[in-house]
Parts: structure tokens; C-alpha cells; sequence
């Protein structure tokens, strides 16, 4: 048992003053707080760490960060590891790692520090005790003695009889004399929040009007479990409070409980902030998306050559929020555009077969960008280097000025960086390992077309343009009686790649340039 547990008995049972966590703090809360903009915006994400980082979790920062930038706030990232049993190793940091990835960082988190820490609520425990400890001195909240096995007995017994589950408040009326003795075998009790049987009903920015009887349907909540942890219920809204969090922008899975927090903040005589339940993301199909998928964390989409603008476009594009929907939109463009009020109830359906698309448009304004085509050479070089390695015969082939020629040229044929090194386009970097026969199973005019062509790379060794190369080739087909010009086109497709399908042959020629078009031309004729 924690000692702040520990000093927590001892000083609840010992009638004295109300404790300082009653007090409300100075600072944060008092410029974040009303129903208009007018006060500081500050917003949390605050996700557990018991997985990794998936697109439901960046589109609910997403809304959180754009928001807050709209209106000059702060995003803060909040990590609820009070769950210590289902904590994943590296799960904390991916969940940052990823943020910063997707270029939507946080201004206050556990790895940045900022004015309200600790950003992980286990450290926090002592914060929780006092706030704990103000509830039970002024009967907002009772020890509870029952044990897991009473706890689970009520459980099946209602779900036999097709019931919602529910604490019976068995403990909410024992008196002092009682906890005392209970406590003495007992030292380790939960605590128990004390619900008022009305809630009031809430206006939240997305849903409207609500009110939802929890005290009738539920029982009272445990709000800080026998470990000296607390629930999700009294941490939330402890943090929010303490960090001046003064718009709450949350899954919709979390409204229902709203009219418990708010009975929290009432009970503390604190001011709320203002409520915004985001609609569910959901898969094409209707279905919940599911950590099982294993291709939602973003780990995966990073791995897997997908930018993470492309990510941030289709997450909103499929959603509210807007006033239309447009692809190719940036993050400044979100930031700009976004406004809460367009949020609406209906979940997002997210088509995920549409990612490709969103990212050749993002991948394409890179390229037209010269600094980060820059960093795109850079980053196929290394693609390039990693996949092919030992196997490339000329390192030329790394050399920027041929990788930049390349992405300029596939620009807007290609969705991700990565489709550069598949086998379709393994003749960029590798020479193909093709034998006259094969060209002569195309045409009988072999050596007819190949000396026209190499003709052609002598006249003109510097000048090759795709329009230049299309006229040309057409003017040998036609000068070829009984030979297509498509059959021309499968001859040297074949002898520039060994394939018989990809780009345009001019565009190969001019990727590939007229010193290694006539290397390779001269290699199968030799075979």
C-alpha cells in the first residue's frame, strides 16, 4: 500500500479542517475557462499506453492539435497510465514518436516538460490521494469494503437476469464507528464516489443537450482503487482541472460518463471545461476499427512509405468538421479550415483503399517542392542502397542527379517513394539479364531497330527528350514494312528492362540516359 494511502486513512478518520486541494488553484483555470474563445485555449490527448499509436488515437490529437492552433492554444499530450497491468513496453513513447511524426507535436508532454506536470498520471498519485481525501471529508465519497468475489457475484447475478450490471451502494451509508472497525481487517479499501440521484444535463459542442442518470443505472463509481491508483473517472477530471484544460474534444465512448464528471466537478466546486464528443472512426463496413487489424497503427503506414500528411488528409477528409470535403488538403490548410461547429453525430467512415490516392497527391507537391525533393533523393538513395545493396553493378545509379531525373519524371505514376525499388522498376538500378533470342522471339528485325536506335543515341548524346525519342520511333516504325509500332515499342521495353510492361520506352531512355541505353543495347546484341 502506497504511504500517501497510508497518511490518507489516518488523516480521514482524525475530524479536522478541509484539506487544501478543496482550494481552488491559482492560475491555468481562471484564463481557460467560459463558453466563448475568449481565454486561453489549452486541449489534451490523453491516451493510455496500453498500445501503440493507431488512427482512431491521431485523428482524435488531430482534432485536439488543429483546434488548438486555430485559436492559439496549447496541445497537451496527457498519458492515463494509472491501468499498470495493461501497460506495453514502449507503448509511452511510440505514442510520442508518432505525434512528432505526423508533424502535429505537443507543446507540453512527458518527454517536453511544461508548466502543469507530470504529464503521466503515475506520477501524480499524491494529487489524486488529496483530492481523494476532500471528497471523503465532505461525504461526496465513502470507503468501500466489498471484495472482488461480492463484486463479481452482482455482476453475474444481474447479467443473469438481464440486467446492467451495478453496485448496490451496499457500503455508502456505514458510519464512522463502522469504517473503523472494517478498516482495522481491512486496511486497503476502495473509494467510492457518491452520485446525486439528478445529473444536470450538459451541452456538449458536438452532440448538444445531454443528460444521462448514472446514478440509476450504475451505482456509485469507484474513483481510486485499493493500489492508492485511481479510476479514469477522478483522473480525468483531476488533470483537466490542475492543467487548465479548457476544451475537452474526446471519442464519443466517453459521453455517457460526462454527467459523472461533471457530479466530480461539482462535488469540488470547480468549473468545467467545455465538452466536445468527436463521432466514432469507423472501417468502410460499419466495423469498429480493431488494434487486432495490426494495419491501423501508424508504426505500419510510416514502415510501409506513406506520408504522414496523406494520413492526416483522408483521417478528416472522411469525417466533420469542414465545410466540404477536398483531397490533398496540408496541415496549415486543416488548421485554417477547421471549425468545431461543423462537427456532426454520424461516425467517419474511413476507406482506407483510398490511401494510395491521398498519398500520390501529397507525394507529388513534394516533388514540386525543391528542398523536399532534395530529401527525397536522399531518402531513395538510401531505399535504393538498402534493397539492391550488393546487387548493383554500377553505383552510379546513386548518384542524385539520376535519382532526382527519376522522381521527377515517375512523379504522379507513383504513390509512395517505396514503389521505386519493386520489381517493376528494378531495371533503374540493375541491368536486366536479357538474350537476343528473347528480342528475336519479338521481331526478326532485330538488328534493323537496335542499329536505328543507336544511331540515334550517337546524333544526338546529350538532347534526348521524351518528344524527340516518341517522333523519332514512330518514324522508324513506319519506315519498317510488316513491323507495328507496338511491336517496336515490346522490342526495346524488353531490351532496356527485360519486361514487357511499364513506363513509356522514350520515358526509359531518357530515365535511364544514352550512355546506358546504348550499354545495354549493345549487351543483348553481343549474347
Amino acid at each position: 500500500m502506497p504511504s500517501h494511502m497510508a497518511a490518507l486513512w489516518k488523516k480521514v478518520l482524525q475530524p479536522g479542517t478541509l484539506p487544501a486541494a478543496l482550494a481552488r488553484p491559482v492560475g491555468w483555470r481562471e484564463a481557460s475557462l467560459g463558453a466563448d474563445l475568449g481565454g486561453a485555449v489549452r486541449v489534451r490527448f490523453a491516451p493510455s499506453p496500453t498500445g501503440f499509436l493507431h488512427l482512431g488515437g491521431l485523428r482524435t490529437a488531430l482534432y485536439n492539435y488543429i483546434f488548438a492552433k486555430k485559436h492559439r492554444g496549447s496541445f497537451i499530450l496527457r498519458l492515463e497510465d494509472t491501468d499498470q497491468t495493461r501497460l506495453v513496453p514502449g507503448a509511452a513513447e511510440n505514442i510520442e514518436d508518432m505525434l512528432e511524426w505526423a508533424g502535429i507535436p505537443p507543446d507540453e508532454s512527458p518527454r517536453r516538460g511544461g508548466p502543469a506536470g507530470p504529464y503521466q498520471q503515475s506520477q501524480r498519485l499524491v494529487l489524486y490521494a488529496q483530492v481523494t481525501e476532500t471528497l471523503l471529508k465532505t461525504g461526496a465519497a465513502y470507503p468501500c469494503f466489498c471484495s472482488p468475489q461480492r463484486l463479481e457475484l452482482l455482476k453475474k447475478e444481474a447479467l443473469r437476469n438481464r440486467q446492467t450490471p451495478r453496485y448496490d451502494n451496499r457500503c455508502r451509508n456505514l458510519s464512522q464507528k463502522q469504517v473503523a472497525q472494517k478498516l482495522a481487517t481491512d486496511p486497503k479499501p476502495a473509494i467510492r464516489f457518491r452520485l446525486e440521484e439528478e445529473a444536470s444535463a450538459f451541452q456538449d459542442l458536438v452532440y448538444g443537450w445531454n443528460r444521462h442518470e448514472v446514478a440509476s443505472v450504475e451505482g456509485d463509481p469507484v474513483i481510486l482503487k485499493s493500489d492508492g491508483f485511481p479510476t479514469y473517472h477522478l483522473a480525468c477530471v483531476v488533470d483537466d482541472h490542475h492543467m487548465g484544460i479548457s476544451h475537452v474534444l474526446r471519442g464519443s465512448e466517453w459521453l455517457t460518463s460526462t454527467s459523472k464528471h461533471l457530479l466530480l466537478y461539482q462535488a469540488l466546486g470547480w468549473q468545467p471545461p467545455r465538452f466536445a464528443h468527436l463521432p466514432l472512426l469507423l472501417n468502410r463496413d460499419g466495423s469498429k476499427l480493431s488494434k487486432r487489424q495490426g494495419d491501423i497503427f501508424l508504426e505500419h503506414f510510416a514502415a510501409a512509405g506513406f506520408l504522414p500528411d496523406a494520413l492526416l488528409d483522408i483521417i478528416t477528409n472522411c469525417g466533420s468538421g469542414f465545410a466540404e470535403n477536398q483531397m490533398g488538403r496540408t496541415l496549415p490548410e486543416l488548421i485554417t479550415q477547421f471549425d468545431l461547429t461543423r462537427i456532426t453525430c454520424h461516425s467517419a467512415l474511413l476507406d482506407l483503399q483510398k490511401l494510395p490516392e491521398f498519398n500520390r497527391l501529397h507525394l507529388r507537391r513534394l516533388v514540386n517542392s525543391e528542398t523536399q525533393r532534395h530529401q527525397l533523393v536522399g531518402k531513395l538513395q538510401a531505399l535504393v542502397e538498402e534493397a539492391f545493396g550488393t546487387q548493383l553493378q554500377d553505383r552510379d545509379v546513386l548518384d542524385p542527379v539520376y535519382l532526382e531525373r527519376i522522381i521527377l519524371l515517375r512523379q504522379g505514376h507513383i504513390c509512395r517513394l517505396q514503389d521505386l525499388i519493386s520489381p517493376a522498376y528494378s531495371y533503374l538500378w540493375t541491368r536486366p539479364a536479357v538474350g537476343r533470342v528473347q528480342l528475336s522471339a519479338i521481331s526478326e528485325k532485330v538488328d534493323e531497330i537496335t542499329k536505328h536506335v543507336l544511331g540515334l543515341l550517337e546524333r544526338s548524346d546529350t538532347s534526348l527528350t521524351q518528344d524527340m525519342l516518341n517522333g523519332e520511333l514512330r518514324k522508324l516504325s513506319e519506315r519498317l514494312e510488316g513491323t507495328k509500332h507496338n511491336t517496336v515499342m515490346k522490342l526495346l521495353r524488353v531490351a532496356l528492362s527485360g519486361q514487357l510492361q511499364g513506363p513509356p520506352v522514350a520515358e526509359m531512355m531518357v530515365s535511364l540516359g544514352p550512355k546506358e541505353v546504348r550499354e545495354r543495347i549493345q549487351k543483348v546484341l553481343s549474347s
